[in-house]
């Protein structure tokens, strides 16, 4: 396989938080770096995901409406079932 396509783009996006969170061992990181230094979209993807936690992080409690909260939470909560594993 070439180098830098060992990982595709579907599976980076599935790993891309345990990325930024520093949990991925040696090599999948190895990987999925080659991945970024061939593919400009999924290094797009992966500096859009950067912007997204930078900017949620200087979100306050009190800075968010009631309504969009409560759109954020319902949100989550639907994700959280959506990709919950089968009883």
């Amino acid at each position: 396989m070439t180098r830098g396509l060992e990982i595709d783009c579907d599976e980076l996006v599935e790993i891309v938080t345990d990325y930024l969170e520093g949990a991925l061992d040696a090599d999948t990181r190895r990987r999925f770096t080659e991945h970024l230094d061939l593919c400009d979209g999924c290094d797009a993807y992966v500096e859009q995901m950067r912007d997204t936690i930078r900017l949620a992080g200087t979100l306050q409690q009190d800075e968010l409406r009631p309504d969009m909260r409560d759109k954020l939470l319902a949100a989550f909560r639907g994700w959280k079932a959506d990709t919950a594993p089968p009883p």
